[in-house]
């Protein structure tokens, strides 16, 4: 069985803002294991961005701030890594290809540029080294006359080649663990089946370890070898992939899988969890679910459950497993 990769243990992240503090990240624990893709769940707001920020060390300081746990890589905790050792590792060992390519991207310099720069800075490669590299990486990720390429900017490209090429800058130096922020957010059906595709080769190329956040469940029934769900901050359900579309456990899970669309099986309307998120600002010690939850009791509007292991090695936090859970 592969080792952890990664492991996140009670990471907090909060926001300083004027109407309070927001725990965007608040006692978040799951790990990621080598050569596995986890995909990491839920609707905006939830926190599965911050969670990879976090990783990255990339929360920007006001507002932002990790104020506990671990998260520990290999065996270092890289929340006590110093700026010069975490700006190694970043780009390196730890990639992350971001959400929107055209933002990521710098306007004003080249292809070639962006995907030879971490070749220059980790790898001390030569000019001509790393261009041979970067054109080699612009083909690998399927793009046509990679020379060409080397020398656009941007702007010059369409939105499916710009997030290949987001993906080639992200691969260029071997990462052991590439992070995924919604890959596929803004781009047609078409290209984002070429972009799932493609990071599922390159897994089994490269053996490389994959968070991909996403809300998209399709994406997860594709991906995934192991899904995190999180709601408001927290994680409030772990499963393989196969087991959690099998038997979800937790009551929004259930709700997510019933508000997608099936082939073939026509609806009169749309399922959709009833009610709104909590405001992150006045989040209590409940069950945040508890308001919009069909299966509330007493117990969740005054304690949030723990997260618990079933037999199956299934973790769900719910009071309705509470008795299985305590049985391990």
């Amino acid at each position: 069985m592969a080792k952890d990769l990664v492991e996140f243990r009670n990471l907090e992240t909060h926001f300083k803002t004027s109407a309070g503090t927001v725990k965007a990240v608040n006692d978040v624990s799951f790990s990621i294991r080598e050569g596995e893709t986890l995909c990491v769940v839920g609707e905006s707001g939830c926190g599965k961005s911050v969670t990879a920020m976090s990783l990255m060390q990339l929360i920007e300081s006001p507002p932002g701030k990790i104020v506990g746990g671990e998260i520990m890589f290999e065996g270092k905790d890289l929340l006590k890594l110093s700026k010069k050792e975490m700006s190694r590792l970043r780009g390196n060992e730890i990639a992350m290809i971001f959400q929107e390519p055209m933002s990521s991207l710098n306007p004003v310099f080249t292809i070639g540029k962006q995907i030879t720069e971490p070749l220059l800075y980790h790898l001390t490669m030569t000019q001509k080294e790393a261009k041979a590299r970067a054109i080699e990486l612009i083909t690998m990720v399927g793009i046509p006359r990679p020379e060409k390429i080397f020398d656009s900017y941007p702007h010059e490209l369409s939105g499916g080649m710009r997030q290949r090429i987001m993906i080639a800058i992200a691969l260029s130096c071997n990462p052991k663990l590439l992070i995924a922020d919604e890959p596929t957010t803004a781009l047609d059906v078409t290209i984002q089946a070429q972009i799932l595709d493609l990071m599922r080769d390159i897994k089994t190329k490269m053996n490389t370890a994959i968070m991909m956040i996403t809300h998209d469940l399709g994406v997860v029934a594709e991906m995934a070898d192991f899904v995190v769900v999180m709601y408001a901050g927290k994680v409030i359900e772990e499963a393989p992939v196969l087991e959690l579309f099998r038997e979800p456990r937790h009551p929004y899970t259930q709700g997510l899988l019933k508000a997608k669309p099936i082939i073939n099986q026509r609806q009169e309307r749309l399922y959709s969890i009833p009610g709104q998120v909590p405001n992150p600002v006045d989040l209590g010690e409940n069950c945040h679910f508890h308001d919009r939850c069909e299966f509330c009791m007493e117990i969740c509007k005054v304690k949030a459950p723990p997260l618990r292991a079933h037999i199956d090695g299934h973790k769900t936090a719910c009071w309705l497993y509470e008795e299985e859970g305590k049985a391990q």
